[in-house]
C-alpha cells in the first residue's frame, strides 16, 4: 500500500456540516483543510429540506477546497444512528483453494455469506462489523488470511438503517456533485477511535452531544453492541437561554460558548457579561453563576435521558464509565456534571490534531480515521481517488495475495460493499 493518502470526511450534522480533508501518512493522519458551515435542512439528525441541506453541503465543500486547492470528488460519509438497529448474523463458505490456504476471495465470499439474511424492505444495509472468524473449530480469529483451513465461518453485527433516512442522505450527497466513497454509522467512526482499547473492551458509552440531537452508543469486547439517539442537544440550550435573557437565538450561541459553564459550583460569580435585550435597546448584565443554573438544569435532564436510553437499551452496567465528545462538550465543566448524574467515570475527548481540537470535529476525524482502518485491513477498490491535487492524483493502493491475478480480476471487498448503495443513483 502506498504510504500517503488523502480522505475527505463529510459530517452532516443538525447544527454544522464539517468536512474534512485529511492526508494519511504512514498510518498518522494530518488534517490540511476544513470546511465548517451551519446547517440548514437537518431537524434532530434527519433531513427535512433536501435542498437546503444540498446548498449547506456545497458550502462547506467549497470553504474545505478554498483552504487547500483540492478539488473534491469523492467523500466518506457518516449515516446518522436514527433509527438504526444492530443484529448478530453469520457466514459460512468452504475454503476454495486447492492448498486450502484461505485467501482475500474466501474472506470476500464469507462476508456475502453473513449478508445473505432477509432485510425488511424499509431497511437498509449499512455496516457489517466482523466480531470473529472461526476456521475448522478455532475461533477469536482477527484476520483469517493465510491460514490453513476448509471450514471459514464469520461472526458479525449487522447495522441497519431506515431505508427513506438513508436515501434522502444519499441523495443529498449526490445533488451536491460527490460520490460516495464509503458510508460509515457516525458513533462506529467516533467512538472506535475517541476509546482507547481498555475501555471498548471493558464496556464504555461513547456520547456525542450534538446540536438538534444526543447520539450514544455503547461498546464492548472491542466492538459497537448498542446506539440510539436522543433528541435533545445543544440547540436546546441555546433556546432556554434565549428565553430567559430575552435576547436573540444568535446573541445567546455566542453567550453559550464564550461564557457557559456546566457545572454550577463550579462557575463564577465574577464574570459579569452584558446581554442586549431582544427589541430594544436595553442591556441586562448577568453573570456565569446565573446562567450556569439555566445550562446545567438543561444538561442535567439530558444526562438522564441518557441513562434512560441505557436502560432501554438492555445496557445495566458501564465499567469502562462514560466518554463524552461533540460541540456540546466544550462547555467548562460538562465532565464533573455528568459525574454527578450519572454516577460513572467521566472523560471528555478532544481530537488531537492542529486545525480541530474541538470535540465537534471527532465524527470527521473519526470517518477519516475509521475508512483508512478498513482500507488497511481490506486492500483499497481498484482506481479509486478521493481528491484531485493539480493534474496528480493518489495512485490506488495494492494489496498483496497469493494469486494476484485472480485479485486483480475480482472486485474488492469494499466496492462490492459499495454497490449495495448504487440503486439509489439511478
Amino acid at each position: 500500500m502506498n504510504n500517503q493518502d488523502i480522505y475527505i470526511s463529510l459530517d452532516i450534522g443538525s447544527s454544522s456540516i464539517k468536512v474534512l480533508i485529511g492526508e494519511v501518512n504512514n498510518e498518522q493522519l494530518h488534517v490540511i483543510g476544513v470546511g465548517n458551515v451551519k446547517t440548514s435542512g437537518v431537524r434532530k439528525g434527519a433531513i427535512v429540506d433536501i435542498d437546503a441541506t444540498v446548498q449547506s453541503i456545497r458550502k462547506a465543500i467549497d470553504e474545505a477546497e478554498r483552504m487547500t486547492g483540492i478539488t473534491i470528488n469523492e467523500v466518506v460519509l457518516g449515516i446518522p444512528a436514527n433509527q438504526t438497529a444492530l443484529q448478530s448474523v453469520k457466514g459460512v463458505v468452504a475454503v476454495n483453494s486447492e492448498n486450502r490456504e484461505i485467501s482475500d476471495e474466501d474472506l470476500e465470499r464469507v462476508i456475502e455469506s453473513a449478508q445473505v439474511m432477509s432485510i425488511p424492505p424499509e431497511r437498509e444495509l449499512v455496516n457489517l462489523l466482523p466480531k470473529q472468524f472461526i476456521v475448522d473449530n478455532l475461533d477469536e480469529i482477527k484476520d483469517p488470511r493465510g491460514m490453513i483451513g476448509i471450514r471459514l465461518e464469520l461472526d458479525a453485527t449487522m447495522i441497519t438503517t431506515s431505508k427513506t433516512l438513508l436515501h434522502n442522505v444519499l441523495r443529498c450527497v449526490e445533488r451536491a456533485g460527490l460520490k460516495i466513497r464509503e458510508i460509515y454509522l457516525q458513533p462506529l467512526a467516533a467512538g472506535f477511535f475517541a476509546l482507547t482499547e481498555d475501555e471498548k473492551n471493558q464496556g464504555t458509552a461513547f456520547i456525542d452531544l450534538g446540536g438538534g440531537s444526543t447520539t450514544l452508543a455503547v461498546f464492548e469486547d472491542g466492538l459497537l453492541t448498542h446506539a440510539g439517539v436522543i433528541p435533545v442537544g445543544g440547540e436546546h440550550i441555546t433556546k432556554d437561554l434565549s428565553i430567559i435573557l430575552k435576547t436573540t437565538t444568535e446573541q445567546a450561541e455566542k453567550i453559550k460558548k464564550q461564557y457557559g459553564h456546566a457545572y454550577y459550583e463550579d462557575a463564577s460569580e465574577d464574570e459579569i457579561f452584558e446581554v442586549p435585550v431582544s427589541g430594544t435597546d436595553m442591556v441586562d448584565q448577568y453573570s456565569q453563576k446565573f446562567i450556569s443554573e439555566i445550562i446545567g438544569v438543561r444538561l442535567e435532564e439530558l444526562f438522564e435521558l441518557v441513562l434512560d436510553e441505557l436502560v432501554r437499551l438492555g445496557v445495566r452496567d458501564l465499567p469502562g464509565g462514560v466518554v463524552i465528545s461533540g460541540g456540546v462538550a466544550h462547555l467548562e465543566g460538562i465532565a464533573q456534571l455528568a459525574r454527578q448524574v450519572m454516577q460513572t467515570r467521566v472523560r471528555v475527548y478532544t481530537p488531537d490534531y492542529i486545525g480541530v481540537r474541538e470535540p465537534a470535529y471527532t465524527t470527521a476525524v473519526g470517518l477519516i480515521r475509521y475508512a483508512n482502518f478498513e482500507d488497511e485491513f481490506y486492500g483499497r477498490s481498484e482506481q479509486e481517488t478521493f481528491a484531485t491535487i493539480g493534474a496528480s492524483n493518489t495512485p490506488p493502493k495494492k494489496h498483496s495475495t497469493s494469486n494476484e491475478k485472480a485479485d486483480n480480476n475480482k472486485t474488492s471487498v469494499i466496492n462490492k460493499a459499495k454497490k449495495l448503495f448504487d440503486k439509489f443513483f439511478e
